[in-house]
């Protein structure tokens, strides 16, 4: 059986593997002030044009965001983020639970409406009573979203407009970051960095064992950021296992590789599914294929291939998700292709 089920069900890029093992017996400083860090944040400033950057590693998604919302609002101050955002759907109320609601408005295709947020901020500072509400002060995007697809530089633009309209932070959520900024896209890690507040490269996703590097530009953020990283359990003792392993990723383009592979395996299983006659639910931008397949069709095959059932679309048919990885050998898509067609 092979899973398109999501793109972190194997370990690591054996070149990361490798260095934890080259690595293991060396002493180094702790929490994320040993070398390999220090090297790693290099890397990052460069990509990013920005030598004053702020650089934490953390251990996953839920916990960077949690940790960098968390620093950034205050009691009564909350975050507009897209119906089917993470942070509204899958952090078990991770947000909530640090005190701070998820203000959720409709999305398109995954993707965040500059006017449903300007609506948000605009019912606000209307409202006679805003004192008794909670005051929206930051907008959560992810790039690629939910459904894989893409912010443009325009969108973003207007979003940053907005942000500093309100006096609020733009948070961009880059789980799958590479296969981001390895997609037809004009969006550049270095017009995130200068669009955004904060916004983090996604490890565990991307090919790494587990990690995410979190950067932040805007000053009031940085100032006192490890102590709610480490009052959140998010400052790790062994930092150098996650600087080994971005300074790795980074050195000389493997991150961008690996999340160009993803993508392309992605296009070629998109490609061969509208080929079969199978209409996808969203367009395939990254490494994320959304299609819709008849249940009984797909009963088939269920025994030989693991996918996610996003949604229904009626009684008969579903949206299913496929994904790809950095590791998905071409020859699985092809196998699974002739699956398909051949019980059609």
């Amino acid at each position: 059986m092979y899973s398109f089920l999501n793109d972190y069900s194997e370990s690591a890029h054996e070149r990361l593997l490798d260095a934890l093992i080259r690595t293991n017996r060396e002493q180094t400083a702790a929490y994320g002030e040993d070398k390999y860090c220090e090297e790693a944040r290099g890397y990052l400033r460069t990509l990013i044009g920005d030598p004053y950057a702020a650089v934490h590693f953390l251990m996953g998604g839920t916990q960077t965001n949690l940790t960098l919302i968390a620093a950034a609002l205050r009691p009564h101050q909350g975050v507009v983020a897209a119906a089917t955002g993470h942070i509204a759907l899958h952090e078990s109320g991770a947000i909530e639970a640090c005190g701070h609601k998820v203000l959720t408005v409709p999305m398109y295709a995954g993707k965040l409406s500059a006017a449903d947020v300007e609506a948000v901020f605009e019912a606000h500072y209307n409202d006679i009573n805003l004192e008794h509400t909670v005051q929206p002060a930051m907008v959560y995007i992810s790039h690629p979203t939910e459904y894989g697809t893409l912010y443009t530089l325009d969108e973003l633009m207007v979003l940053r407009r907005i942000c500093d309209r309100f006096d609020a932070y733009l948070y961009l959520d880059g789980a799958r970051l590479g296969c981001a900024l390895t997609a037809a896209a004009d969006v550049t890690a270095a017009d995130i960095h200068r669009l955004t507040d904060a916004f983090y490269f996604g490890g565990t996703k991307q090919g790494a064992l587990y990690g995410e590097a979190l950067v932040i530009r805007d000053a009031s953020l940085k100032r006192d950021f490890r102590y709610i990283q480490k009052q959140k359990g998010a400052m790790l003792a062994k930092g150098q296992g996650l600087g080994i392993q971005f300074a790795e990723l980074f050195r000389d383009g493997l991150y961008l590789e690996l999340a160009r592979h993803a993508n392309t395996m992605a296009a070629r299983l998109s490609e061969g599914l509208t080929a079969l006659g199978i209409p996808l639910y969203v367009p395939t931008e990254t490494n994320q294929v959304f299609a819709i397949l008849p249940d009984a069709f797909m009963s088939k095959l269920k025994d030989r291939w693991k996918w996610t059932v996003w949604e229904r679309c009626d009684e008969m048919q579903s949206v299913l998700r496929f994904c790809t990885s950095w590791a998905t050998p071409a020859e699985m898509i092809e196998a699974f292709l002739a699956d398909i067609k051949a019980n059609q």
